[in-house]
C-alpha cells in the first residue's frame, strides 16, 4: 500500500512505503517547534547560562551559514573544524528551543534535525553508507535526544557523526532527561563525551541552567476512558482512527520504526481501545518510537482501558531504558490530556 491509497479509520489496516526522499525529507523540526527562533527565545535573568548559550548559538549559526560561501565542503574542512555543539541542561530548559532555533537560522536546506532514534532508524531503512552520503550534503545536523541506553546504537551514532564531521559537517546535539528529575540539574555532559570517545573533543558543551519553564511535572498515570467513550468521541471523525490496543501492538512488529511518521498521515486523532500493560520489552520500545510520532505531529489521543496505569512495569521503569519509557508516559499523558479535551 502506497502512501497515496492509505485510508483514515484504523492504523492497523495501514502499511506506508515511504521513499527514501521522504525520510530524509522529514528530518526537520517538530511541529510544536516549527516557528521557534533564537529571537522568540527568552532567556532567565536568573541563570545567565542560557543568554550565553543563545549568544554562542548565534554565532555558531553565522560560522556555518558564512561556510557555505567557502567552496564547497573540503575547503570548508580545511578551512578549520566546523562547529560542534552539545547543548547540556535539565528538563525543560528550552534546548530544544534552542536547537530547533539553529536548523532554522542555518536554512531549511541546508539542516537535518531529528531525533536520535529517527537517525538510529534511517540507518536501518537506508543503510549507513547510504545515510551518511545523504546527511553529508547538509551543513548541519541536529540530534535532539541523544541516548546512551543501547551500546550498539550509541556506537552506530557516534561513527556517523565522526564521518559527517570529517566531511565537514557542523553537528548540534542535546540529550534526553528524565522527566522525573525535573531540578536536578544536567544530563551529565561528562556521559555523553566519554560514549563519543573519538568524537569528545570536537564537541563544546553548552550548559544551559534553569528551572523547568513550563512549571508543570508530567502525568504519566493517567487513568483510561470507558472504551464506549473513546469509540463515541471518533464516531462520524474521518481524520480519526480506532484501534484495538493490542491490535495496534502486533501491527507495528511488521512496519519499520522509519515509516510510523508516514502510518499517521492525514490522523487528526488516534483512539485505542483495551490499552492494557505492555509485558514484553520490544514491544514497548515500538510503542515508544510511535507515541515520539505521535507528538511531533500533535495528535491527540483516546486511551481507553487501563490508559498510562501500569503501561510499562516497575522493571522497565527502573532498567537501562527508562528514559525512553518515561519520556514516552509523558508525552503520552500531554497526547491524553488533549484527547480528554475532545471526548
Amino acid at each position: 500500500m502506497t502512501d497515496s491509497t492509505v485510508r483514515a479509520g484504523s492504523l492497523v489496516g495501514r502499511s506506508p512505503a515511504p521513499s527514501p526522499q521522504r525520510l530524509l525529507a522529514e528530518l526537520v523540526p517538530p511541529r510544536h517547534f516549527a516557528a521557534e527562533t533564537f529571537d522568540t527565545y527568552r532567556p532567565d535573568p536568573a541563570h545567565p547560562s542560557q543568554a550565553a548559550a543563545l549568544d554562542r548559538l548565534r554565532q555558531a549559526a553565522a560560522a556555518v551559514v558564512g561556510s557555505e560561501h567557502s567552496g564547497g565542503w573540503l575547503r570548508r574542512r580545511r578551512r578549520g573544524r566546523p562547529p560542534a555543539l552539545y547543548l547540556d541542561g535539565g528538563f525543560g530548559v528550552g534546548k530544544t528551543h534552542l536547537l530547533a532555533a539553529l536548523a532554522h537560522a542555518v536554512g531549511r536546506e541546508g539542516t537535518a534535525y531529528g531525533t536520535f532514534v529517527e537517525y538510529t532508524n534511517l540507518v536501518g531503512a537506508l543503510g549507513f553508507r547510504a545515510t551518511v552520503e545523504a546527511l553529508a550534503a547538509h551543513r548541519l545536523v541536529c540530534i535532539d535526544e541523544f541516548e546512551l541506553d543501547d551500546p550498539g546504537d550509541t556506537v552506530l551514532m557516534s561513527r556517523l557523526l565522526r564521518e559527517l564531521a570529517d566531511r565537514g559537517v557542523a553537528l548540534a546535539a542535546t540529550s534526553n532527561t528524565l522527566p522525573e528529575s525535573l531540578g536536578e540539574g544536567r544530563f551529565a555532559a561528562e556521559d555523553f563525551l566519554r560514549e563519543i570517545q573519538a568524537l569528545a573533543e570536537r564537541f563544546e558543551v553548552l550548559r544551559i541552567d534553569g528551572e523547568d519553564y513550563r512549571h508543570r511535572r508530567p502525568v504519566t498515570d493517567r487513568t483510561g476512558l470507558p472504551d464506549e467513550a473513546v469509540r463515541a468521541a471518533l464516531a462520524g471523525r474521518d481524520d480519526a482512527t480506532l484501534d484495538d490496543f493490542g491490535d495496534l501492538l502486533e501491527h507495528l512488529a511488521h512496519v519499520h520504526p522509519s515509516r510510523y511518521g508516514a502510518l499517521l498521515d492525514g490522523v487528526a486523532l488516534v483512539g485505542l481501545t483495551g490499552v492494557r500493560p505492555v509485558l514484553r520489552q520490544d514491544v514497548a520500545l515500538r510503542l515508544v518510537v510511535l507515541v515520539d510520532r505521535l507528538y511531533d505531529r500533535d495528535v491527540p489521543v483516546l486511551l481507553g482501558g487501563s490508559g498510562e496505569q501500569g503501561l510499562f512495569s516497575a522493571e522497565m521503569l527502573h532498567g537501562g531504558y527508562r528514559k525512553k519509557y518515561y519520556r514516552a508516559l509523558s508525552r503520552l499523558g500531554a497526547l491524553a490530556a488533549d484527547g480528554a479535551a475532545i471526548a
